[in-house]
């Protein structure tokens, strides 16, 4: 299996009522070490938000979600996290939290396109 690296992903939960559990796919987190890449695409459904939160904060919930792809991409984007490397960045993004926007377990896998891998998951587990 030449030319294929190890990556690791995370799926990103949105929780609406933390105290329910009740959640849903919004994104997903690559990383790769190998290629020094990370990157988040989200996609929120707002029909399932409000299914489960009729009074949820859309505004909220996107921009959460947007201050993720933020912090991968790097620079002014990532704030507090502009000066980590994409390993620490990555760390940090899925470290547990109880808020709206939770990371899901670490998973891993080979490939030799890590980007191409960020849209193939979005498309498997979120859309």
């Amino acid at each position: 299996m030449s030319g294929r690296d190890v990556f690791e992903y995370a799926l990103l939960r949105v929780v609406p009522r933390v105290q329910r559990g009740e959640c849903f796919n919004a994104g997903v987190v690559v990383y790769c070490r190998a290629k020094g890449f990370v990157a988040a695409r989200t996609e929120l459904d707002e029909t399932k938000l409000k299914a489960l939160d009729p009074g949820a904060d859309v505004t909220g919930v996107r921009a959460a979600l947007r201050a993720v792809e933020g912090v991968c991409r790097g620079g002014t984007y990532a704030g507090q996290a502009a000066g980590d490397d994409v390993g620490r960045r990555f760390r940090w993004l899925i470290a547990p939290r109880s808020t709206v926007v939770q990371p899901g377990p670490v998973h891993s896998g080979l490939t030799a396109d890590p980007e191409a891998e960020v849209e193939r998951l979005l498309d498997l587990l979120v859309r």
